[in-house]
């Protein structure tokens, strides 16, 4: 049972670990720095030292770290696409140091220059910061929402991404629930999701999936809206997360919230209707 949330790594990044162990995750994802900025210092080596010994002694086996807000690796603008390009390279670098196994990365946009030209750049993008970067750490592409000018919303947009990446055994898929709902792959009910995930193996196959961001929708499906909401609260709805966690092909994968915090809820709560569904025997 592998079900988790988003930490914080405010104060120090070992703190994340005690976060995760007081929510009662089984595994977690981070960001490694300010997710708001471009520039990094480096990881010390105490700082990755307390990490890994808390990691061990938690008895973690997988956690994953999450690429900050402003890369764009889709970007046409040779400038964005540059710092984007060092971005990830630094990223991966700073997950293999901490003992992470997963780095997800937002597809991003193509700014009006079309799906073609986004997807040219997002392989680009991945081919160079594998090339400079020698670790176990496995890039994940995560899937857009349907947003104007966005690239890897659809199923077939990171089959071409993939197409186009020389060494594929180091890069996977982490799918967004919330995402894939408004891009109109629906989760609602048992057979949905098979055919979700039927599409998934025909185009990009299921071997590639290794993390589920799990978020509820506040959009339609097809809506095109990227806008999470807490389990059971949105347009999925608790019997669409029942039925995902009970899907054997999901059941074994590291299941990750990104769901709010606000008056209504945070993530002890959403953790805690997770593990509801989770462990429930029958609906």
């Amino acid at each position: 049972m592998l079900l988790g949330a988003h930490v914080s790594i405010s104060g120090a990044i070992d703190k994340a670990i005690d976060r995760a162990l007081d929510l009662g995750c089984t595994t977690f994802q981070i960001f490694t720095r300010n997710p708001r900025g471009w520039a990094a210092g480096p990881l010390k080596k105490d700082e990755v030292e307390s990490f890994r010994g808390k990691f061990r002694e938690a008895a973690f086996r997988v956690a994953v770290a999450h690429m900050p807000y402003l890369p764009n690796i889709s970007s046409p603008d040779k400038a964005i696409h540059k710092k984007s390009v060092a971005s990830l390279i630094q990223e991966l670098k700073r997950a293999g140091q901490l003992g992470l196994q997963y780095l997800v990365v937002h597809v991003g946009s193509h700014l009006g220059r079309g799906v073609a030209a986004g997807i040219k750049q997002a392989a680009e993008a991945v081919n160079t910061a594998l090339l400079k970067v020698d670790n176990d750490v496995v890039l994940l592409l995560e899937n857009m929402a349907g947003q104007r000018n966005s690239v890897g919303s659809s199923l077939e947009n990171i089959r071409r991404i993939l197409d186009l990446v020389k060494d594929e055994s180091r890069v996977g898929v982490c799918l967004d629930t919330c995402h894939a709902f408004a891009a109109g792959y629906d989760f609602r009910t048992r057979e949905a999701i098979d055919n979700t995930l039927k599409d998934f193996d025909e185009i990009i196959g299921l071997s590639k999936l290794k993390v589920i961001h799990v978020n509820d929708s506040k959009g339609d499906l097809g809506s095109g809206v990227d806008r999470h909401e807490h389990l059971g609260m949105g347009k999925i709805g608790e019997r669409g997360f029942f039925e995902l966690t009970h899907h054997p092909v999901i059941r074994p994968l590291p299941l990750i919230l990104e769901t709010p915090v606000d008056s209504r809820g945070n993530f002890a709560t959403n953790l805690a209707k997770l593990k509801e569904l989770y462990l429930r025997e029958k609906w």
